[in-house]
């Protein structure tokens, strides 16, 4: 069975170009065309399309918000970037917008056509290009940038954090910690100052999202 692309571009000549070039790979097949997001969200929703290759920089609605509602919407179709812009702040916000890979214009097609077999397989595709340099940026910033709740609590603060996430009460924790109940109430003080966080809820929701306890404890 053919991959079913659908094609988005905003300039004809590019778009029609693209879709020679697919229907010349075998297993492949475009079935529409759209110039803009809003088309494009509209097309996935009476097309479905197994791959949807779309520029970012697009009139009426833009990649990144048509990346997002088609996620949304037809979370099986995998997005596939096209892009001139080789800026990370593009490459993040089309990948949190549910983006299953990103590639420059100036790719040769063999990398395109790559791209499609690697997402239509559930695994992420990133340019070389692209993916050296997030790989470095990463690297260069992570040490300074990777706020986890390992860096951002002390081990007491942590172990407090997870006793009230696990529903112990205040006079449990003291109990626990062989402290008074006033140095565990700082203590939690301490822990919704750092987190930004305001009731137990959140900090239980924190607490799961960073694996220090789970729904199961």
């Amino acid at each position: 069975m053919s991959v079913r692309i659908l094609v988005v571009e905003d300039h004809k000549v590019v778009r029609q170009g693209l879709r020679a070039l697919i229907e010349h790979q075998p297993g492949m097949e475009v079935i529409g065309e759209a110039g803009n997001g809003r088309m494009a969200v509209q097309l996935v929703q009476e097309l479905n399309p197994d791959v949807v290759i779309m520029d970012i920089a697009m009139p009426d609605l833009n990649g990144i918000e048509a990346a997002r509602q088609i996620h949304a919407r037809a979370p099986a179709t995998k997005v596939l970037a096209l892009s001139m812009h080789s800026d990370k702040r593009f490459v993040v916000a089309m990948l949190k917008a549910g983006a299953s890979g990103y590639l420059l214009k100036d790719c040769a097609f063999e990398e395109l056509a790559d791209a499609i077999r690697a997402v239509i397989a559930n695994r992420t595709f990133l340019s070389p290009q692209i993916a050296d340099f997030m790989i470095k940026d990463y690297i260069r910033i992570s040490p300074n940038t990777e706020l986890s709740v390992f860096s951002l609590l002390t081990p007491r603060q942590r172990q407090v954090l997870q006793l009230v996430s696990e529903g112990k009460t205040t006079s449990d924790i003291a109990a626990h910690l062989q402290v008074s109940g006033k140095t565990v109430e700082t203590y939690r003080q301490q822990i919704m100052e750092r987190l930004d966080l305001h009731s137990v809820a959140e900090l239980t929701k924190y607490a799961i999202r960073e694996g220090l306890t789970s729904l199961e404890s």
